[in-house]
């Protein structure tokens, strides 16, 4: 189908940062680009709105969410709240297959480089995927399929804040905040896991927004 190829191709040109934030997403420059018609695109840049990797303008026209985006504070606030309850729940109800899941997910995110090869500031994506696959990993245990699609697009909508903070905010150790997470979490301890995972999501906010230097490091 030509509008999910064109969809793919815009998705991950964004993410890897080929346009800048706020940059316009032009329809018929994209078409001619794609070799593809004006509705094509239209449709896949809807699909991009609605998982927050673009926005809509007030002349119908679209972009690249801006840094500074309300949206992503707020989708912050969204993720504290949803997943550290679902997390609550896995810890509650996960079982020996769960700890395995996040045990094997946890081992590959941290042998899996996080740059690209050459650069010390551009993330790899086969460390997103694993990064991801942790995280939906953790709370997989909850048993709730629909909180569990809630987290995808909600994962979705903050991969390219993620990309951001990883390009621009301060050096994070990034392995000591998985395995913390990792480590209380399969030891059932709810209070402590829920307070490390608030303060990982609340991190990449605040490197996005530049303030981090105002929130605790895990």
């Amino acid at each position: 189908m030509l509008s999910g190829r064109v969809y793919d191709e815009l998705r991950d040109a964004i993410l890897r940062g080929d346009f800048a934030p706020g940059a316009a997403l032009k329809p018929q420059e994209l078409a001619s680009a794609h070799g593809v018609s004006l509705a094509v695109v239209r449709e896949a840049l809807v699909r991009l709105v609605g998982d927050g990797l673009a926005s809509r303008l007030t002349n119908r026209g679209f972009a690249v969410p801006l840094q500074s985006d309300q949206r992503w504070q707020d989708l912050a606030e969204a993720r504290r709240t949803v997943e550290v309850a679902m997390l609550r729940l896995a810890i509650e109800r996960g079982d020996l297959d769960w700890e395995a899941r996040v045990r094997a997910a946890h081992h590959k995110l941290a042998r899996t480089p996080a740059h690209e090869p050459g650069s010390a500031r551009v993330i790899s994506a086969a460390w997103s995927r694993a990064h991801r696959d942790f995280h939906r990993a953790l709370l997989d245990g909850s048993g709730n399929a629909v909180l569990l699609e809630t987290f995808d697009r909600m994962w979705l909508a903050g991969e390219l804040a993620r990309r951001w903070a990883g390009r621009r905010g301060p050096a994070r150790d990034h392995l000591a905040e998985h395995r913390g997470l990792e480590e209380a979490a399969l030891a059932r301890d709810a209070d402590t896991a829920a307070a490390l995972l608030e303060q990982h999501i609340t991190q990449t906010a605040a490197d996005l927004s530049g303030q981090a230097d105002q929130q605790a490091v895990l």
